[in-house]
């Protein structure tokens, strides 16, 4: 983008109005972005001319466009992260001899899109299609630890939006803050008990060019039948996956 910077502006805007769960002034967009109130005035009224922002003129905010909509509706028609996941989930698995999936954040629940099922393996919970609370999930940990705290914040406001499903798992945001704290060091989350007793996960986060996590890569297993030594190979094969997927994501070879 070196060679064309009001496009890579224009895409931080965008970038930055999704963000949000609200519109926002064009000044906040100037200060977020440290750019001049000038060039943001100007780019938010070519965005408004093709229909990606729209200019909410009572409350002098901007939001995302019905463009943007569609151009997130077309991206899911493609389903090109599922596309770009596919083989190396497959490979995952082949190294692991144990079930891996795919998983995006939907809210504040993680939303599976794919799952590789390793040979005599059983069937899990986490099939395409189904929603899980995200701070119970590995694939959930991973991702909310590479989200800002202010949205993580947002995302859980009160006790209220912590469900458990065994009685096991953060409750709280001091103690959700913990566990995204230890996956940050780690470069990897664990939950082990909280999605399906004794079975455990290894998940680490695939990200876009801004670091914005676009999916969680994750392995599981039984937890009795897993050494200390083997647990850390299937670490090392996820976060080689998830860092191999998020290149592919960014187009690098």
């Amino acid at each position: 983008m070196a060679n064309a910077p009001a496009a890579s502006q224009a895409l931080d805007i965008l970038r930055l109005l999704a963000r949000h769960t609200e519109p926002v002034p064009a000044s906040a967009i100037a200060r977020d972005l440290d750019l001049p109130r000038s060039s943001v005035y100007h780019l938010l009224t070519v965005l408004c001319d093709q229909g990606f922002v729209v200019h909410l003129a009572d409350e002098r905010r901007y939001g995302l466009g019905v463009a943007a909509f569609e151009l997130g509706s077309a991206y899911s028609r493609q389903a090109p992260l599922q596309r770009l996941a596919r083989q190396p989930l497959v490979r995952l698995v082949d190294a692991t001899r144990h079930n891996a999936h795919l998983a995006v954040l939907h809210g504040r629940d993680v939303l599976y899109v794919i799952e590789e099922r390793a040979p005599g393996r059983p069937p899990l919970v986490t099939d395409v299609g189904v929603r899980l609370p995200s701070q119970l999930t590995a694939s959930g940990l991973a991702m909310l630890a590479s989200l800002p705290p202010q949205q993580v914040r947002a995302l859980f406001p009160s006790r209220d939006a912590f469900v458990q499903r065994h009685g096991v798992g953060p409750t709280t945001l001091p103690g959700l803050r913990a566990v995204l704290s230890r996956v940050r060091r780690d470069g990897f989350a664990l939950e082990d008990g909280t999605v399906t007793p004794d079975f455990a996960s290894v998940a680490a986060p695939v990200l876009d060019h801004s670091g914005h996590p676009v999916a969680g890569i994750a392995v599981t297993y039984p937890a009795a039948e897993v050494t200390a030594d083997q647990r850390q190979a299937i670490v090392e094969q996820v976060i080689r996956t998830a860092t191999d997927l998020t290149r592919r994501v960014r187009g690098r070879p």
